[in-house]
């Protein structure tokens, strides 16, 4: 995931505002309590969608992957007034984690945590998304794509995580289904008339797209 060096990520933290002390403490936790803390949005990653949302300010967020639960924290507290943010995540051993700091950072009321499959859950919650951030098990980000612009409202965002992966999306040939799955996602947002995109290269790559 690193490509960029650690010098200039260090720098664009320092020149970013920086994390709250809620946020600050998640992300030593994840270091210190997850197997995988590498998975963490980060504070810039985080930091752009916070300022996303205080933009557009959505009323309904869903987040697909919510590991520790940083970004969805994030995008939350820029929440427009009345608005409430979905996550999904089939991993039980984080919801400790996830609950503590939600908690910690007052998002109780709105923040709904769904444990289980998200290719199971998705078709069945009937809410219209004005932002989507797509973090999950990367096979299935075509399936996710397909189920979730019958449920995008026009003029509506899908931020697309770890797109450019570790950069094994440049291969000749795909060398795992992973790499696959996101060279064929990639050429399915630029290829759909419905959709104008633009590929980030934040942190793993960052595909946003913008629902006409």
């Amino acid at each position: 995931m690193n490509l960029i060096s650690e010098e200039i990520e260090e720098y664009c933290e320092r020149y970013s505002s920086p994390e709250s002390n809620v946020l600050y403490e998640l992300n030593r936790q994840t270091h210190l309590r997850s197997m995988m803390p590498q998975m963490l949005s980060g504070p810039v990653q985080g930091g752009f969608l916070h300022l996303l949302c205080r933009i557009i300010k959505p009323r309904r967020i869903l987040e697909i992957g919510t590991f520790t639960g940083y970004a969805a924290i994030q995008m939350a507290q820029s929440l427009a007034e009345d608005g409430i943010l979905y996550t999904i995540d089939d991993n039980e051993e984080l919801c400790e984690i996830q609950k503590e700091f939600i908690a910690r950072a007052g998002l109780e009321e709105r923040i709904i945590r769904l444990c289980g499959d998200a290719k199971t859950i998705l078709p069945e919650l009937s809410e219209k998304w004005d932002l989507v951030f797509l973090d999950a098990d990367k096979v299935s980000y075509p399936f996710y794509y397909q189920c979730l612009m019958q449920k995008m409202t026009a003029g509506s965002l899908i931020l697309a995580d770890n797109v450019l992966w570790s950069g094994k999306v440049l291969l000749p040939e795909p060398e795992d289904e992973d790499t696959a799955a996101l060279v064929a996602f990639n050429k399915m947002v630029l290829e759909d008339e419905r959709v104008e995109n633009v590929l980030l290269p934040i942190r793993d790559g960052l595909m946003m797209i913008w629902i006409k």
